[in-house]
């Protein structure tokens, strides 16, 4: 079995969307490891805020396999993808960590580069696996998270039941 992070974001029908990409996952998954709900602004272009977090799960797929079914969570929930990359969505999900494989292969990469670039994906990682280290750089989400220019993207914690 391979313990897996994904990240899942929403801009658009953000409370909604992101409570069915978690439903999505669980289906597909079973048990998930969640992080806490995160708002940011959106980055790289203007648009709406973001919710983010981050899930933890355990699967005999293979990285291809669930970067497949995130991509159809994705696409079940109005996911578009002939716009441009930075834009606003209804659902966005990507696969982060698979065990510490280091794999670069067509769009599939993993560890996930957006893992040390964007608070929105860092800070939810260090939160649920705060120990657990980065399979290039070797030093933990924790110390990664401890050492990023939190100032440069704001981000907040905020209350959201599933």
């Amino acid at each position: 079995m391979a313990r897996v992070y994904v990240s899942i974001g929403s801009n658009i029908g953000r409370e909604q969307n992101i409570r069915a990409g978690v439903a999505g996952l669980q289906q597909r998954f079973g048990e998930l490891i969640l992080s806490s709900v995160y708002e940011s602004e959106a980055v790289g272009f203007d648009g709406d805020s973001f919710y983010n977090l981050v899930a933890g799960f355990d699967t005999m797929l293979s990285p291809q396999q669930v970067a497949a079914e995130l991509r159809a969570i994705e696409e079940e929930h109005g996911r578009v993808r002939n716009g441009p990359r930075f834009s606003s969505r209804t659902l966005d999900i990507d696969l982060l960590l698979y065990d510490d494989l280091i794999l670069h292969e067509g769009k599939l990469e993993i560890p996930r580069d957006e893992i040390t670039k964007n608070a929105f994906v860092l800070w939810p990682l260090a939160e649920i696996a705060p120990q657990l280290r980065h399979p290039q750089l070797g030093v933990s989400y924790d110390a990664l998270w401890e050492d990023f220019d939190k100032p440069s993207q704001p981000l907040w914690p905020v209350a959201f039941a599933f």
